[in-house]
């Protein structure tokens, strides 16, 4: 690579070009963030539109419990995964949910689960984990 005095342009483009092989820097300069369901926002809400089991991956056998939701920012579906025993019982169709990224590296699934990367946080507004342990009653919609 030329390093003579007048190679200063010849530096600068040939840098430019390198800096798309990090993944970062493509990441954040082609917008990649606002293109997924949630866009930058860290939660969002959406109607259940059905309600559906996950096979896990392998080497693990069983069935995970989700939710198929609409988002209303933009009417994307997307998947969710609803933790905690019984919870699936709680969620009825036509119900509005907060979903939340579950938590994988860069935005991804965790585990075995195959391609959720959302998690039900809420129903009708109040936190699943308090409708669980029985504190409080899900609304009515």
């Amino acid at each position: 690579m030329a390093r003579g005095e007048f190679s200063a342009r010849k530096l600068s483009k040939s840098r430019q070009r390198f800096r798309w092989k990090d993944v970062h820097y493509m990441r954040r300069k082609l917008q990649m963030k606002k293109r997924e369901p949630l866009g930058v926002a860290p939660q969002g809400k959406g109607i259940v539109i059905a309600k559906r089991t996950v096979e896990q991956k392998q080497p693990s056998s069983g069935l995970i419990k989700a939710v198929r939701v609409q988002l209303i920012k933009n009417n994307i579906q997307v998947t969710a995964f609803v933790p905690g025993n019984h919870a699936i019982d709680h969620i009825n169709e036509h119900d509005e949910v907060l979903l939340e990224g579950i938590g994988g590296s860069q935005g991804g699934p965790v585990g075995s689960q195959w391609g959720l990367k959302y998690k039900v946080v809420a129903v009708n507004g109040i936190s699943l984990s308090e409708i669980l342990k029985g504190k409080k009653q899900k609304p009515m919609r």
